[in-house]
């Protein structure tokens, strides 16, 4: 593995901004990683009184873990995956392997959502809240079945209709928790709004900026007349061809995206997770007192979605 950066006759590497922005990316990875331990540690190993103890803090870990070490490793080690272009020199920087880290990644994250909306959904008997969490995991992996083949294609059609589904799937994550503005008040409500004004700018981001660069490319693709690869031909060139280059105008599209993904997701991957282990303090900020009377700490995913991330053993109402 060869770290150096071998752009076009340029001695110092400092001079480069792809250097600047790469060594940011690993500093936030790096912190990121930090975080997860100190939460493994207070929330699973040493829980706090209330803290920690509720079912399934477990599996949020396993799955946040999954996201955050995915996204530091593709910070270590970015590629951008239809042009086949990377940082280093090394097999792990095969789009191949970039992307089966990124589909375990995102399918960890969106799995974590399912089980905090179900959770948040059962808690105040919100069905609304229940069935959307029942649909986000199955979203994700048609949204992942459309970046493979995009990236085993090179059709960057597939990337657009992949980031469309993820749209979908957040304004669904949206409108939930819209519905579970009414039945909390105080700092729990403020969060809640503060998770929707996340969401909002992510929807704006996707439709104004992601979504519309992958249709341009797209376009350009069919003026070009380019010729699409096949699946297995993709997927062999996937794995054995990847090009080095530090040139800020082969980046510059990636930059913004990767940067927002590597650092605000994965925060609010974290975030999730000290979230679901206040299941009991979240309960004194009910609006109303609990419908249900036994115990609604378990939120399970559908066994398929769960199935893709890794094992779990929860328990159903």
């Amino acid at each position: 593995m060869s770290l150096e950066w071998r752009s076009r006759p340029v001695s110092l590497a400092w001079s480069n901004p792809v250097a600047w922005w790469w060594s940011l990316l690993t500093l936030v990875s790096g912190v990121n990683i930090a975080v997860w331990f100190t939460l493994y540690r207070e929330l699973a190993e040493h829980p706090a009184k209330g803290l920690g103890d509720a079912p399934g803090i477990g599996l949020m870990l396993v799955l946040c873990a999954a996201y955050v070490f995915g996204c530091a490793f593709r910070s270590l080690l970015p590629r951008a995956d239809v042009q086949r272009i990377c940082l280093f020199d090394t097999w792990l920087s095969s789009v191949t392997v970039g992307r089966s880290v990124a589909t375990v990644a995102e399918l960890g994250f969106a799995a974590q959502w399912a089980i905090i909306l179900y959770q948040l959904g059962t808690m105040t008997g919100a069905q609304t809240v229940v069935n959307v969490a029942w649909v986000i995991v199955p979203l994700i992996l048609i949204a992942e079945c459309f970046s493979w083949y995009a990236v085993l294609t090179t059709h960057y059609l597939g990337n657009a209709i992949e980031n469309s589904i993820w749209a979908v799937a957040f304004f669904l994550v949206g409108i939930a928790l819209c519905r579970l503005l009414p039945e909390f008040h105080g700092p729990v409500r403020w969060a809640f709004i503060i998770a929707i004004l996340g969401v909002a700018g992510y929807l704006a981001f996707l439709m104004t900026v992601d979504v519309p660069m992958y249709l341009s490319r797209w376009r350009a693709e069919l003026a070009e007349g380019s010729k699409l690869l096949h699946p297995l031909e993709g997927l062999r060139d996937a794995s054995t061809r990847w090009v080095v280059t530090h040139d800020i105008a082969e980046w510059k599209d990636e930059i913004i995206w990767m940067s927002l993904y590597f650092s605000m997701a994965v925060w609010a991957s974290l975030a999730l997770c000290v979230c679901y282990s206040l299941e009991d303090h979240l309960l004194r900020y009910r609006t109303e007192a609990p419908i249900a009377s036994g115990p609604s700490r378990t939120a399970p995913v559908a066994h398929h979605a769960i199935a893709a991330t890794g094992p779990a053993h929860m328990r159903q109402n």
